[in-house]
């Protein structure tokens, strides 16, 4: 199989998982209405008894989710605010599209919070509050809790992302810095009725840490938040004002975020309607048509990034000498890595686990002409690149030889993305609209 027609096929196979959590079309499978019955999934509401309905949407999926669900409601819907990333200019009858930001939040994201805050807090007993959420929402909003100011809280932001933390430990501080997430937005919105609808980017679904979990509640604590900035060495460093609002939070002076079995939660409905596994079974669909055989290893890759590369080096080399069938074989997984950030280069976590396992084939030659290795970022944006990942097989090896790249230099400055723009092999998706972490697609052809 050659090189050309082993990318294709995986493009082909990626690009089915993109649009299997398609927002327009993961709330069209998810919602309809008929005769004032709401249907979400298999949960039954009653529209007559409700005197108004709003609507709020977050994360990079945000304005699309809100345009779906908003012809759906068609002029049921009196009110709604959807977040907007710069590239994504959106015009919606009854919804005020605001500005966000992403990765760290900024004065847009203040401004939105404040506004959504102020949304949830109109709503009444008798109410409907839908509440959109997709990856990317912690960011979008922010509204530091009293004492802490916005460059403090994205200062100790950043601090976390570049030591590697991973989501649940970067929003267990976060929540516990906000007046907003860990439960406070449903607090805020009680007695309305809230209804979630959810495209998540965290392992296992975790709903907890989904946009750091504005509507749910929080089983984290700030002792919790105290022993991940002392993991990572990072609490000498933590801004005063962020200090001391977590010591005081460990005091028991500050109220802690809302704990499960609250009241609130009694009218507050969760639904999960886009997730990792979803578009690895329609990868899984997409390979089998194209003639492979196929294995989800897993939805919940995590750790760093080239640790975990080179684990699934291993498991190909064993898997390619027990291999006795003829056909080609498609391995699939997903979930999110994170990468200790040590040197001065530009790269993702996807472009340094393809460089990382690129690196360990070296090594360790697989013994097949015939082999690929990809990742990508499934909001096409792999850290603070263009690209959504990159992929890698024998002749990218072969050209990076012929220009003397070392991968093992480009990995010890963390320059993934440098080393793919010289050999080939980065991917180039541009936003795709939806985020349920990252893909890994590895094909061995026979």
């Amino acid at each position: 199989m050659s090189r050309a027609n082993l990318f294709q096929k995986a493009e082909r196979i990626y690009r089915a998982a993109l649009a299997e959590v398609e927002p327009e079309n993961l709330i069209q499978k998810s919602v309809s209405i008929k005769n004032e019955k709401l249907r979400v999934q298999d949960r039954v509401f009653d529209l007559s008894s409700y005197k108004n309905i709003f609507l709020v949407s977050i994360g990079k999926a945000a304005p699309f989710m809100a345009e779906s669900l908003s012809r759906i409601l068609s002029k049921r819907l009196k009110k709604g605010i959807a977040l907007c990333l710069p590239q994504t200019k959106k015009k919606l009858e009854r919804i005020t599209c605001l500005p966000a930001s992403h990765p760290l939040p900024d004065e847009k994201s203040l401004a939105a919070a404040e506004r959504i805050l102020e949304l949830a807090t109109q709503a009444g007993e008798r109410d409907l509050l839908f509440f959109l959420i997709s990856g990317g929402g912690s960011a979008q909003i922010c509204l530091p809790l009293e004492g802490v100011s916005l460059g403090e809280k994205r200062q100790v932001t950043e601090m976390l992302l570049k030591a590697g933390a991973n989501i649940n430990e970067l929003n267990t501080v976060r929540k516990h810095l906000s007046r907003i997430k860990g439960g406070r937005l449903a607090q805020a919105a009680f007695p309305a009725t809230v209804i979630n609808l959810i495209v998540s980017d965290v392992i296992n679904n975790d709903l907890e840490s989904i946009a750091s979990g504005p509507t749910c509640w929080d089983s984290s604590t700030y002792t919790e938040a105290f022993r991940v900035l002392k993991k990572y060495g990072l609490w000498p460093r933590t801004p005063g004002p962020i200090r001391r609002v977590i010591s005081r939070g460990m005091e028991g002076k500050i109220g802690e975020t809302v704990k499960r079995g609250a009241p609130v939660f009694r009218r507050v409905h969760h639904f999960i309607i886009g997730d990792n596994l979803l578009a690895l079974k329609a990868a899984e669909r997409e390979a089998r048509r194209l003639g492979f055989e196929t294995s989800i290893l897993t939805s919940a890759d995590q750790g760093e990034a080239r640790d975990v590369a080179q684990n699934y080096v291993s498991l190909i080399h064993n898997l390619s000498r027990s291999k006795k069938s003829l056909k080609p074989l498609c391995l699939l997984s997903g979930g999110e890595l994170t990468v200790a950030v040590k040197g001065r280069g530009k790269g993702g976590r996807n472009q340094e686990f393809v460089l990382a396992a690129l690196q360990e084939m070296k090594r360790r030659p697989l013994g097949v002409s015939s082999w690929l290795i990809l990742s990508l970022g499934s909001d096409g944006v792999d850290g603070p690149t263009d690209a959504a990942g990159a992929w890698a097989e024998p002749s990218i090896l072969k050209k990076a030889e012929e220009l003397g790249l070392h991968p093992e230099e480009y990995l010890d400055d963390n320059d993934s993305y440098n080393f793919f723009r010289m050999a080939g092999g980065l991917i180039f998706t541009g936003p795709t609209r939806t985020n349920v972490m990252d893909f890994r697609i590895f094909l061995i052809g026979v």
